[in-house]
């Protein structure tokens, strides 16, 4: 690591952090040339996702933009925000991890209705609605019939989605994992 100060190369690090939940790690270094002190943060590097769209058209994958998506389906529902980000890291790792560089918006859009399933019949409703193009009310009957029919693969022994992120007002620390769904449930999916 070159010393921000003289620009030698040869630094030996004085004490070493995990910081911003383990994504990145921070080190006081010193500098054995010039003795000044600096500080480096190392962090994983993702490969950029990019989404393919329906119309042909190639975009970089955007959180935010899938959060305000989310936020939007969930007003009113009792989902908290800090519920909704943690869903939005499981989804963006689980595109990391499965689905490499190019994902199309019709994966992403149903990793969220199986997250939102899980956390609010309202907010999965809400977002199909829209990421599905409802065009009447036939569309909403059919998605209402989807979500009851299924509802034994909420049952003990399938796959669940992490449990909720307590309030804000809660102390405790919940970590969510990522739930990669079973064959039964990418069939239902699909």
């Amino acid at each position: 690591m070159r010393c921000p100060y003289c620009q030698h190369t040869d630094s030996r690090v004085l004490e070493s952090r995990s910081t911003e939940a383990g994504q990145s790690v921070r080190r006081r270094r010193e500098c054995l040339l010039c003795k000044h002190r600096f500080t480096t943060y190392e962090r994983i590097e993702f490969v950029p996702i990019t989404v393919l769209k329906r119309d042909g058209k190639r975009e970089s994958f955007d959180r935010s933009k899938l959060l305000r998506g989310m936020v939007r389906a969930c007003e009113k529902t009792g989902v908290s925000q800090r519920r909704l980000e943690a869903i939005v890291d499981e989804i963006e790792a689980e595109v990391q991890q499965h689905y490499g560089r190019d994902v199309t918006s019709d994966e992403v859009g149903e990793l969220v209705l199986r997250y939102l399933r899980h956390e609010s019949e309202v907010a999965y409703v809400r977002f199909a609605s829209v990421y599905r193009k409802f065009q009447g009310i036939r569309d909403f009957i059919e998605t209402l019939e989807h979500l009851r029919n299924n509802a034994e693969l909420d049952k003990p022994g399938m796959s669940p989605i992490p449990p909720a992120i307590p309030n804000e007002s809660d102390d405790s620390e919940t970590s969510a994992s990522l739930v990669i769904p079973t064959s039964e449930e990418q069939q239902v999916l699909q």
